[in-house]
């Protein structure tokens, strides 16, 4: 059987043999992966490592490969949104499923267990700030997923089709989907201290949020909307920008992905808290003992 050859133009690789965007090179990659926003978060996490092997940084990419425990584990930023998701999973996968010099998929499948830890607006009464939340399904605005083959295969169809329902989607915003993260890394992960529920993946932090600055948004009973939605017993718990890609992109390629979110702002009670990077630590330790 031929193997699928990847030329420069669909996979671009740096001189130096390391990916493009997230310049890590294939031996430089754990297998136990967590992923963070805010590339100075990537240092705060490192910060508990016993040693560290390797740090590279480009552009939002910053990435830190090292031992904490006992475990290997890298650590990688990746910016704001589920573009950057796109191509910091289309990257990790690369790095562990493509030999970078024949351009050609490996032989055996190598699984990532990929966590992201970040920050959310909680969306009910029982999300205060401060809270813990794991997103057992995420509902992206953002339209990522759509474009790739297979989508309907790792999506909840049901799911998606009452929310579009008890939303009166518009379709001139493209059609959400539900990605469903790895449920034993939710059993885990969350363990007994975290809210379980589901997640809104917003393409934007504004206007997609519900948020009115200058602009008008379109549908000014959007939260309102959200806040209501109940399948299976279950609420959507929160907004935030990346937790469906990241879920539905790992499902495609074959890993283990989950997010989980501190609560910095409860939209419900309209509260904030923008000093929260303290307190951060503690999610950071659970991730970290639990990965």
């Amino acid at each position: 059987m031929t193997k699928r050859h990847f030329p420069a133009s669909e996979l671009p690789i740096n001189e130096d043999g390391s990916a493009f965007h997230l310049h890590l090179k294939p031996e430089n990659l754990a297998d136990k992966v967590i992923l963070v926003g805010d590339p100075g978060r990537v240092s705060t996490v490192a910060a508990h490592f016993e040693s560290i092997e390797c740090e590279v940084s480009s552009r939002e990419f910053h990435t830190i490969t090292g031992v904490y425990k006992g475990k290997r584990i890298t650590v990688q930023s990746h910016g704001i949104g589920c573009d950057n998701i796109d191509i910091v999973m289309n990257e990790l996968d690369a790095l562990a499923n493509i030999d970078f010099n024949t351009r050609e998929e490996k032989d055996t499948h190598r699984m990532l267990t990929c966590v992201r830890i970040g920050t959310c607006g909680g969306l009910q009464p029982f999300t205060p700030v401060g809270t813990f939340v794991a997103s057992v399904k995420s509902i992206g605005f953002d339209g990522l997923l759509n474009y790739y083959a297979g989508r309907n295969d790792v999506c909840d169809l049901e799911m998606e089709e009452a929310f579009r329902k008890h939303m009166d989607w518009n379709p001139l915003k493209g059609a959400p989907y539900v990605a469903v993260a790895c449920p034993e890394l939710i059993e885990r992960i969350a363990a007994d201290d975290m809210v379980r529920g589901y997640t809104i993946a917003c393409g934007g932090f504004y206007g997609p949020q519900g948020r009115e600055i200058r602009i008008p948004i379109a549908d000014p009973h959007q939260n309102e909307k959200v806040e209501s939605f109940e399948y299976d017993g279950m609420k959507v718990c929160n907004f935030e920008m990346e937790s469906s890609a990241l879920a539905g992109l790992a499902s495609l390629l074959g890993h283990q992905a989950m997010t989980c979110c501190m609560v910095i702002a409860n939209r419900y009670a309209k509260e904030m808290n923008t000093e929260y990077k303290n307190s951060i630590d503690t999610l950071i330790q659970l991730v970290l003992d639990r990965i």
